[in-house]
């Protein structure tokens, strides 16, 4: 990490990299810098470390509001667990943010490279909740569009909790399993299990959750002129593409990390993670205040409006 061969007993070398890395010692010109700083490494620290600091702030508006401020319904319940899985990423990431600024900066060793890969193991267990959670927000506006006669009569009550529960449940699962690997002495189980769990990602959540976003993208643009909850479809269709945008390569680097390719920094797609996990309250605000004209409205009026619109079903809890 800081220039260094880390202990091999820690855990396998493709995770040897699974934290945005401080910048390595440059030699002055003279012989008599042992330690350059490298600018753009700086900067680049300090803007993620700014959008996590940022994108908390967001999604804790998110979770004061839906929490405490806006009815219930079958959407709100999965958008809450989503900003909860937000602001835990965003949490993990930031004080490894912090250190490795502060690494960069005074060119020593801050923490131990075990504890670093324990805090990005705990940052992929938020970030995969984040990916299961849109594949149900997906699957479930779809279902009301293509079942809307069993989505308004048949559809379970409490079926968004339950389901926010068990990908709980199997988010949490897949990280004990991951993290007791790649932190014990086994480093090709740790190898298998961090590529299954890509697998798990790529091969089973993120085609349906692209294919009912295709068919919310053609709802938009050839809805039915009764009244549809339009503001709800496009807030859905823009998260879910800012996290292809943004989220996606963070679980593509470290998927070709395992098969031995570098290709981009890995500071540069932990900045763009952490853009992720931070737009989202933004998007609710921006399309909920600018809809037909465009008008600064406040956060609670905004996240009403695009949460409280007819067509969706409210719910007890």
């Amino acid at each position: 990490m800081d220039g260094s061969n880390p202990p091999s007993d820690l855990t396998s070398p493709p995770l040897n990299q699974t934290a945005p890395p401080p910048s390595s010692p440059v030699m002055g010109t003279e012989g008599d810098d042992p330690c350059g700083i490298n600018v753009t490494d700086v900067a680049i620290g300090a803007v993620t470390l700014l959008i996590c600091l940022c994108g908390l702030a967001g999604n804790g508006a998110v979770l004061w509001l839906l929490g405490f401020h806006i009815r219930r319904n079958p959407i709100t319940v999965y958008i809450l667990n989503l900003a909860v899985a937000d602001f835990t990423f965003l949490l993990f990431m930031v004080p490894s943010s912090l250190l490795y600024l502060l690494e960069d900066v005074s060119c020593f060793t801050v923490v131990s490279l075990k504890y670093l890969r324990s805090l990005f193991l705990l940052s992929l267990f938020s970030y995969n909740m984040g990916l299961y959670l849109l594949t149900a927000i997906s699957l479930e506006r779809c279902g009301s569009i293509l079942f809307p006669l069993w989505y308004r009569c048949h559809r379970p009550e409490r079926q968004s909790g339950v389901v926010c529960v068990l990908l709980w449940a199997l988010s949490i699962a897949v990280m004990v399993i991951v993290t007791s690997l790649c932190l014990s002495h086994e480093h090709e189980h740790c190898r298998v299990s961090l590529i299954s769990m890509y697998a798990l990602s790529f091969l089973i959540f993120a085609p349906p959750m692209v294919i009912s976003n295709v068919i919310l993208f053609i709802k938009v643009l050839c809805g039915s002129k009764r009244r549809q909850p339009k503001r709800l479809y496009i807030v859905i269709f823009l998260t879910v593409l800012f996290f292809l945008i943004f989220g996606v390569p963070l679980s593509l680097w470290n998927f070709l990390q395992q098969l031995g390719y570098i290709a981009v920094s890995s500071q540069l797609v932990f900045l763009l993670a952490c853009i992720n996990s931070s737009i989202n309250p933004f998007v609710y605000f921006l399309v909920g205040s600018c809809w037909r004209r465009c008008s600064v409205v406040s956060l609670q009026v905004a996240f009403r409006r695009v949460f409280e619109e007819t067509g969706i079903t409210t719910i007890s809890s």
